[in-house]
């Protein structure tokens, strides 16, 4: 049996992510930075559960975006780092896009929110 003069010591674990309410709020800003603009999470839903979908699929999936629009949201994911942009060098060019797994990970954060929604109290339970 071997005997070390030196314990060995482990540092404690943090408790909180965001120790100050000023850290938390400033987390949350780079969140929705990430996450602002209309059209992102519609795409992101669109996108879930590992679907690799093409540019034309996404304009169908969603009528009410300019193809304008869908671009620009579609580049800021990307450089974000949400979405993965997969083109194949073919006559014509077709272009795919799927969620990275760090977008993919957004998945129960999302569900979450809706069904926090979705518990909102009615208008009628607000009122005293």
């Amino acid at each position: 049996m071997t005997r070390t003069d030196e314990k060995v010591r482990y540092l404690p674990k943090s408790k909180d992510l965001y120790p100050t309410p000023s850290a938390g709020a400033a987390g949350v800003e780079n969140v929705l930075r990430i996450l602002e603009g209309r059209w992102k999470l519609v795409i992101l839903f669109h996108l879930f559960g590992g679907q690799v979908k093409r540019f034309s699929e996404l304009e169908r999936d969603i009528p009410a975006i300019s193809q304008k629009m869908l671009i620009q949201q579609l580049r800021q994911m990307e450089t974000d780092g949400i979405v993965r942009r997969i083109v194949h060098h073919q006559v014509p060019p077709k272009v795919e896009y799927c969620l990275t797994d760090w977008g993919q990970a957004l998945c129960p954060a999302l569900d979450a929110l809706l069904t926090w929604a979705a518990a909102r109290p009615g208008e009628a339970d607000t009122i005293a």
